[in-house]
């Protein structure tokens, strides 16, 4: 028997979809991590997932392409792509042998992500895992990011090691025993 609800709940102004609802679970799981674990195991955290589900997406667009290994002009335009997929509004700045330079405009995670700095290990591990498995070799510097406060993002993947390289950049190296059509 199916009970009817009243109309002014049901047709109540509240904000809540489940993009919202996602959002908020995310900002809450992250902020309880870093609160019970500390930011740096909140970031070991994240980055598994991150590297997990950049794994995975590298995967879908070497499936949609065809290709069981993307270039640096396709791991850029990869990165670009699936951010707006997803909400952002992430844009190339430069791109050369050395490096991609990305801006971004807009988080994934909308205002939630302000104060909530381990949840960008998943842009680092998500394009440093795409880069990797693809160049063989991919270094993440986080240089601006909303979370921290900033306007926008700036993002740094290099593609070549630097032994005297900024120790807040995060390195990933190809992994040797899959390929990008494997799952995880």
């Amino acid at each position: 028997m199916e009970v009817f609800l009243a109309d002014e709940v049901t047709g109540s102004d509240v904000p809540l979809d489940s993009d919202i609802f996602f959002r908020r679970l995310l900002r809450d799981l992250s902020g309880t991590l870093e609160g019970v674990v500390g930011l740096e195991e909140a970031e070991g955290y994240i980055s598994t997932v991150g590297g997990q589900v950049g794994h995975w997406i590298n995967k879908e667009y070497c499936d949609a392409l065809s290709s069981s290994q993307l270039n640096s002009d396709e791991v850029a335009a990869v990165c670009v792509d699936l951010k707006k997929r997803i909400g952002g509004d992430f844009y190339l700045i430069s791109a050369d042998e050395d490096q991609l330079v990305f801006g971004n405009r807009r988080c994934p995670f909308g205002e939630m992500v302000v104060g909530r700095t381990s949840l960008c290990m998943m842009t680092s591990n998500v394009f440093g895992r795409i880069t990797a498995d693809n160049l063989g070799y991919a270094r993440v510097a986080l240089d601006e990011t909303i979370a921290q406060g900033d306007p926008g993002c700036r993002v740094v993947v290099h593609l070549k090691p630097d032994d005297n390289a900024a120790q807040t950049a995060r390195e990933y190296y190809q992994y040797p025993h899959s390929s990008a059509n494997e799952d995880t």
